[in-house]
């Protein structure tokens, strides 16, 4: 029963908790170019970005987010992230779904 698979697979597709946040954030990619961006969801295992940006499958880039303004002032939190996923928005920006591989600062 492939339809029974499925059910499961969405319903456990995101097992970590995922926290609204609606920060900004900065896509930083090999080579030193730095794409404006803003993280509208954090989670241990990911985030989920705003840009007018479109990666590729797979890639891995870092990404600096900023604390949320009118809330603590914290250091930005900087991770290394791979792409899972890109879903076109309107305005030529773009929704990704990155998986954190690593915490850098």
């Amino acid at each position: 029963m492939p339809g029974r698979h499925m059910k499961n697979y969405y319903q456990n597709r995101r097992l970590d908790r995922r926290i609204p946040l609606g920060s900004n954030a900065v896509i930083r990619l090999d080579g030193g170019t730095e794409i404006a961006a803003n993280c509208v969801e954090l989670g241990v295992g990911g985030m989920t970005l705003h840009a007018a940006y479109v990666p590729g499958e797979g890639e891995q880039f870092e990404v600096v987010v900023a604390s949320p303004e009118g809330r603590l002032t914290l250091p930005p939190l900087v991770v290394k992230v791979r792409v899972r996923r890109c879903n076109a928005l309107e305005g030529g920006r773009y929704e990704i779904g990155v998986a954190t591989l690593e915490v850098v600062g």
